[in-house]
């Protein structure tokens, strides 16, 4: 069976995107305490599907020729998108022991090196984004690093992942739709989006295609959630590579539970439809960001 243009295209960007992780590990790394930039790179380069940094780069291409802020864009969101998952996995956390198949960090490293770890790439992302060390900057590259900074920073803090971490660990969540629709559009949808946000930035695009990439976002990070609870119900933990059924178990909400399995996969259904409608402003053709959409529901894993 012949693969999809689309998918060839994932393919390139994912090894070019698990090539630049593995340079700045080994180009930036070398002075940092041992046991600390080892617990970094256990996470950072654990593979993975490498989404946002590929939709990142993904709508940078649509635009344009990729340019050195796109890419380090890209290395930026999977940096923060990393030390959430360290994070997430602590025991004062979800308390996870696997991710993606193997041990997660504070397993191997211990509490406190995962969180330090955690913290390490958040920072370092910022960094990142900021520029190559000691290299000046065109006014114009400056500015455009300035607004992916604060792009990221935005989804990544209060207003963000993190508001939506809160809400998903509070005790008195309620088993309502709009709370948790509120939470996994903070907790995972505004990462995503401003994945394909920063993309648009990168490559100086125009109002229109930050509209069209803001509501791409929004629509497949909920896609992309509701799919994750729906495969929470039906996948095995070998293909997930972490434990399943916990949210049943636990008693905690989800959106097949509060809608139902089959509503929950036609709301999933519904979040792609308005993603790729809203593609006609960057990708008029279907592709990469087409398919990614698609993607995000038709996965096993």
């Amino acid at each position: 069976m012949q693969t999809p243009p689309w998918e060839s295209t994932q393919h390139s960007l994912q090894q070019t995107i698990e090539a630049r992780l593995l340079a700045h590990t080994q180009n930036r790394w070398g002075h940092v305490p041992a046991r600390l930039a080892e617990s970094m790179a256990y996470s950072l380069l654990d593979g993975g599907k490498r989404m946002r940094p590929i939709l990142c780069l993904g709508f940078a291409q649509a635009l344009g020729p990729l340019q050195p802020c796109a890419y380090d864009a890209a290395m930026a969101v999977e940096m923060v998108h990393c030390y959430s998952l360290i994070h997430d996995d602590l025991p004062a956390m979800d308390d996870d022991a696997l991710r993606r198949g193997r041990p997660t960090n504070h397993k191997v490293y211990g509490e406190a090196m995962a969180i330090l770890a955690g913290d390490a790439l958040l920072t370092e992302a910022f960094a990142v984004l900021s520029g190559p060390l000691g290299a000046p900057l065109s006014a114009e590259e400056s500015g455009i690093r300035a607004c992916l900074c604060q792009e990221l920073a935005v989804a990544a803090g209060a207003l963000g992942m993190v508001g939506g971490q809160v809400l998903d660990t509070d005790e008195g969540r309620p088993a309502e739709l709009a709370y948790l629709l509120r939470l996994h559009k903070m907790k995972t949808g505004a990462l995503i989006k401003a994945a394909c946000r920063m993309g648009v930035l990168a490559a100086g695009g125009n109002a229109q295609a930050l509209h069209a990439a803001e509501t791409y976002g929004e629509a497949i990070g909920l896609a992309f959630q509701i799919a994750d609870d729906l495969l929470d119900v039906v996948a095995t933990p070998e293909a997930m590579g972490k434990p399943t059924g916990a949210d049943a178990a636990a008693g905690r909400a989800t959106f097949p539970a509060i809608l139902s399995f089959e509503k929950a996969q036609a709301m999933a259904r519904e979040q792609v439809d308005m993603a790729l409608a809203a593609l006609g402003q960057v990708e008029p053709t279907p592709g990469l960001l087409a398919g990614l959409a698609r993607f995000a529901v038709e996965r096993k894993h």
